[in-house]
């Protein structure tokens, strides 16, 4: 093994305190741990902490809320849980006051820490955080930071310049037949790790969870159902950053198969609220997102209890084969939950056919559930199957520390 590291993850814990987030957070957390390595989580983004339960609107994308505290006690409990209550500190963006660990603290940990990991690249680096040799801005949702660089935004250009290495989840990305543009920054793929035992076994309660596991009937995902403000204008095309999109071209799914299709689903705006009763009218189950994603425990229980997965992409990713993959459908295909997703291009990197499937059209879904269906134990044992090869975390994590000298 290398020497021990004392490693930074940046992320966004605090202000999106929901189940997917903190469910990628802790696998970075706990991968870099398992690997041997002092780990810290420090999140100092400068926006607002969300509150799913009391909200004031602060921006037409996300409702954020003025007092942090329910954002602190999200992430002091998430800690505390994984044993690292002395390993993280939140700084509030009302007073710049800082939660869990000491300013003085975080200070002496940045002087003597050998990486940061700008996890989603959402914070903003600073002097003390440039002194810190190796600085990884991580990239989990590709294409849009691609073209405000290509367009010369300043801001955009000046954010990636202050990192020593730069990854992406958008493993296509650089090959010819991938649309996102590329500058004067390389990008090296990388991919979700997960931690394999956590989706297994209730982390506590050590539940058996195979592919017979208290399943559900339904297939299922976790999803937002409309997302404003991130369409890409290109060449005279538009990108859509939204998935209603694309579940829309797929609305008669539910009466062209016999499997019953669950979307839990984030409805940000009133009129959102529309959209359930049209998806029902469809055949579609439609249940509230933040209810199994308020607590990463529900938000487990319900990949592990579901059937398998189908959900769709972004239209930035689909058209511009980008090559991305969903942390969510990566924790689908841990759980030994079949995953029935949109085509990215991630096939040129991931096994699809048993236990993972892509679709273009309506009938690529319809195909890809009868194989699984003729053979469901056989396509659950396959999707476990690709989760250990292509996304162990400490596999993954391992070729991101070497990737970037260390």
């Amino acid at each position: 093994m290398n020497k021990k590291l004392r490693l930074v993850v940046m992320g966004i814990m605090g202000r999106t305190p929901l189940a997917g987030v903190s469910w990628q957070v802790l696998h970075y957390l706990e991968g870099f741990r398992r690997l041997g390595h002092d780990i810290y989580y420090i999140e100092d983004t400068g926006d607002w902490a969300y509150n799913p339960e009391q909200t004031t609107n602060y921006d037409d994308d996300f409702q954020y809320n003025i007092n942090c505290e329910y954002a602190v006690n999200y992430i002091a409990r998430l800690m505390s849980w994984y044993g690292l209550s002395d390993h993280w500190a939140y700084r509030s963006r009302i007073d710049a006051r800082i939660f869990g660990l000491s300013d003085s603290q975080v200070s002496r940990i940045l002087e003597q820490a050998d990486a940061l990991v700008n996890l989603t690249g959402s914070t903003w680096l600073f002097e003390e955080h440039l002194r810190v040799p190796v600085r990884i801005y991580l990239e989990t949702d590709p294409v849009i930071r691609q073209f405000e660089v290509i367009r010369g935004d300043r801001d955009a250009i000046e954010q990636l310049s202050a990192h020593t290495h730069r990854f992406t989840y958008g493993e296509n990305i650089g090959a010819p037949d991938c649309g996102v543009p590329l500058s004067q920054f390389d990008y090296r793929p990388t991919r979700q790790p997960i931690v394999l035992d956590w989706w297994t076994s209730n982390t506590s309660m050590h539940r058996d969870a195979n592919c017979h596991a208290q399943t559900s009937p339904c297939y299922t995902t976790i999803s937002n159902w409309r997302q404003s403000g991130k369409d890409i204008e290109w060449n005279g095309e538009t990108y859509s950053w939204s998935k209603d999109v694309e579940f829309l071209k797929f609305i008669d799914l539910p009466r062209r198969t016999a499997q019953e299709i669950e979307l839990a689903l984030f409805c940000k705006e009133a009129k959102d609220a529309e959209a359930v009763p049209l998806l029902e009218s469809h055949g579609w189950r439609v249940i509230d997102a933040i209810a199994v994603s308020k607590d990463i425990l529900p938000y487990r229980d319900y990949i592990l209890s579901s059937r398998g997965e189908f959900t769709v992409a972004k239209d930035q990713n689909i058209r511009l084969r980008s090559g991305w993959f969903s942390d969510r459908s990566a924790c689908y295909l841990a759980a030994g939950k079949p995953v029935v997703t949109q085509d990215t291009a991630f096939d040129k990197v991931l096994p699809i056919g048993l236990g993972l499937f892509g679709f273009q059209t309506m009938e690529d879904i319809l195909a890809a559930m009868d194989s699984i269906e003729s053979d469901y134990e056989r396509h659950c044992r396959a999707a476990r199957d690709v989760a250990e090869e292509y996304f162990k975390a400490e596999t993954v994590l391992a070729k991101i520390l070497q990737d970037s000298g260390l």
